[in-house]
């Protein structure tokens, strides 16, 4: 690849932690829910409910939040309680405010590609106020050299990024653990994509495995591979 590529990072579970809190408070909802409905229910509700809401709240933890509480609400009959409410805003604020801490190699990697002269881009989608609180949290922000916090990263998003910053399959990757939001959209449009996988998926995020095969990028096992593949 050329000197100056520029190389995309995804923010959550690419550069630090994030599905994981997302699971531990949806823990907690099934044991605030438990006295109007089973897990299965709760877990099946909850999403159904955050996609309904997706075209209006789009994603993070305040879409989360209110997601959480429609579902209260829904399955107890509008029986749920006040404090049970309160107890599910306390979590939705927890998920705005958790430490952020760079995953393993993710320092070294973005150092090593900002010495070798590569131009780096961190692409993530979800509320601007939180994920611009992510970044300042991470202190990670001075590596990059531009960010673009979308409302969803889809082609055409991707589209209109590759023409502001003229950008050409030449000289572009795009790094995530997001098969639908990182890697798909980015070779379908016939650009770099490596795919660096985490423990914790959302279930939003899964891709059948025939769409995959429709389309060619990488597959590394840790993040410091990816310093073999870019140059």
């Amino acid at each position: 690849m050329p000197a100056q590529t520029f190389i995309a990072f995804d923010a959550d579970d690419t550069l630090w932690p994030c599905q994981p809190h997302f699971d531990h408070v949806e823990a907690q909802l099934l044991q605030i829910l438990a006295p109007y409905a089973d897990h299965a229910t709760i877990n099946a509700h909850l999403y159904d409910v955050q996609r309904a809401n997706m075209l209006l709240f789009g994603y993070g933890a305040k879409a989360f939040m209110l997601s959480m509480i429609e579902t209260s609400i829904q399955l107890s009959d509008g029986a749920v309680h006040g404090h049970e409410i309160q107890r599910i805003l306390d979590l939705g604020k927890d998920l705005l405010r958790f430490p952020i801490e760079p995953l393993p190699d993710v320092v070294e990697v973005l150092t090593e590609l900002k010495e070798r002269g590569h131009r780096l881009l961190l692409l993530t989608k979800g509320d601007l106020f939180d994920q611009e609180s992510k970044i300042a949290r991470s202190g990670l922000g001075d590596f990059f050299d531009h960010v673009e916090i979308v409302s969803e990263k889809d082609e055409p998003t991707y589209r209109r990024l590759f023409a502001r910053l003229n950008i050409t399959p030449e000289n572009f990757v795009m790094i995530g653990n997001s098969l639908k939001s990182d890697i798909l959209p980015v070779a379908k449009l016939g650009f770099s994509a490596i795919h660096v996988p985490y423990h914790a998926n959302w279930i939003h995020e899964y891709v059948p495995a025939e769409r995959l095969a429709e389309v060619e990028f990488r597959a590394v096992e840790r993040l410091r591979e990816v310093l073999a593949l870019v140059g």
